[in-house]
């Protein structure tokens, strides 16, 4: 998303969806539990998901703005420091300062960060505009190994190719100079992001592709496509810019992407203010958390002072950050649940993960998942119930001299280095028999490489 695409957008916005008060039930759900999770991030984190927010590196000195990223969001987006134009401003001259002030944020409150966007018809820099066919194409898929290579391991998913259907009823590729390079196009973009960093979900994002209709239609024939004979994309992206409503069959078009065998995401939701702003948010949320395939959604901004639709008040907290009735209605959907993320749902070659050992009855298990970097990691721990349910547990970690443990989330720890302890807090203590739960910690130095232990209680 950038300013230069508003007055398109805005035109392409779904007005069409003026229908929705059919769709998705847009009353307000209230959470089921006295242990509802109190913040966006941790309430999605319950069934594995992310909720999170594309964010500005020059808003990070903004207390009341970083306030609200660190308590709420367990993901973050970059708005724009890491398209093309930001980080390769001359060919073969990259840039990361702002990218990886983005990048430091997010790992620093353990959150996943998604990276935005590798290719894109708009925001290319000035040399690449200049440049046609193979040239380009070869500038293309160079820029796309240098960057995906300078964030390897550190990046959740990528956008990869960025809006690239045309608007209309063909639903066919948009014209643009890196069309016209050939249709493989795509296909070749996200080849070289899979050899660049093979453990990154790859997603293809856009917009009006909220319900089945002709543009999301030829998306949907090209995933098909790809994942028939085997190019490697992991995950959809659906922006969700939305007006008065949504259409009525938002959440069956995030399925049948999801039954393609791909994750699908809500990556740059925003909802117009307006009487059923609330129930619009909510039902989305709701959608999302009914499709097990549906792993996270992101709003495009904080505040709606810091939102690209000036005016229109978009988002989940007003100019002043105090939240606002369509903040209640997600976290609300958030907590009241639905099917939990699978496991198996990860990029197209997984992390390198320690071994589980079955947990008997009575029991639990844990393993952990590294995404290391140069000096640091961040570590995702499995826990897995045996074939009873689990009403709490506790996981030792033991972690190779010199490391410490700088923060965790989704769970209390005891002690920094060495033999560090876990245990649950209060929404992820119960686990069925069988089933799983996540919580994750970020470390100094080498991560863990022997397995976990896990004690029930």
């Amino acid at each position: 998303m950038n300013p230069r695409s508003i007055l398109r957008r805005r035109r392409s916005l779904l007005l069409s969806a003026a229908g929705a008060a059919v769709v998705l039930a847009a009353s307000v759900a209230v959470a089921g539990t006295a242990e509802a999770a109190s913040t966006l991030g941790a309430s999605a984190a319950q069934s594995g998901r992310y909720f999170g927010a594309a964010i500005a590196a020059g808003k990070l000195g903004d207390s009341t703005y970083t306030g609200i990223l660190t308590r709420e969001f367990n993901a973050v987006t970059p708005e724009n420091e890491m398209k093309w134009d930001a980080t390769e401003p001359s060919q073969g001259r990259f840039t990361y300062t702002n990218g990886d002030r983005i990048l430091n944020q997010g790992l620093s409150n353990g959150s996943k960060v998604r990276g935005h966007a590798l290719l894109w018809h708009a925001q290319q820099p000035s040399w690449a505009q200049s440049l046609s066919g193979s040239a380009l194409r070869s500038a293309a898929i160079n820029h796309v190994t240098q960057v995906a290579t300078h964030y390897k391991g550190k990046i959740y998913a990528w956008d990869v190719v960025n809006e690239a259907f045309a608007d209309g009823g063909g639903g066919g590729r948009r014209d643009s100079n890196l069309q016209r390079t050939g249709n493989d196009w795509i296909e070749a973009a996200f080849r070289a992001a899979h050899t660049a960093d093979p453990n990154a979900k790859l997603c293809y994002n856009d917009y009006n592709t909220d319900g089945v209709n002709a543009k999301s239609t030829g998306v949907y024939t090209m995933v098909r496509d790809f994942k028939s004979r085997g190019v490697p994309i992991d995950c959809v992206g659906f922006q969700s810019h939305l007006g008065t409503g949504i259409p009525g069959d938002y959440q069956a078009n995030l399925q049948r992407f999801a039954d393609l065998g791909v994750d699908v995401q809500i990556t740059e939701l925003d909802v117009a203010q307006g009487g059923n702003q609330a129930s619009i948010y909510s039902s989305v949320t709701r959608a999302c958390m009914a499709v097990t395939r549906c792993t996270g959604i992101t709003v495009w901004g904080i505040r709606d002072s810091d939102s690209w639709r000036t005016g229109e008040n978009p988002l989940l907290f007003d100019n002043s950050g105090n939240k606002k009735a369509a903040y209640t209605s997600v976290l609300n959907a958030l907590n009241a649940g639905g099917p939990t993320v699978p496991p198996t749902s990860g990029p197209t070659s997984p992390p390198t993960s320690s071994p589980t050992t079955p947990p008997s009855a009575g029991a639990c298990s844990a393993s952990v998942t590294l995404n290391s970097w140069s000096g640091g990691y961040t570590a995702t721990v499995k826990v897995t119930a045996g074939s009873a349910a689990v009403n709490g547990w506790a996981v030792t970690v033991n972690l190779p001299a010199g490391g410490a443990v700088t923060n965790a989330w989704n769970a209390t720890s005891t002690g920094t280095s060495g033999t560090v302890g876990f245990a649950n807090v209060s929404y992820n203590g119960q686990i069925p028999a069988g089933g799983s739960t996540e919580f994750g910690f970020q470390g100094t130095g080498s991560g863990p490489s022997a397995t976990p232990t896990c004690r029930a209680s």
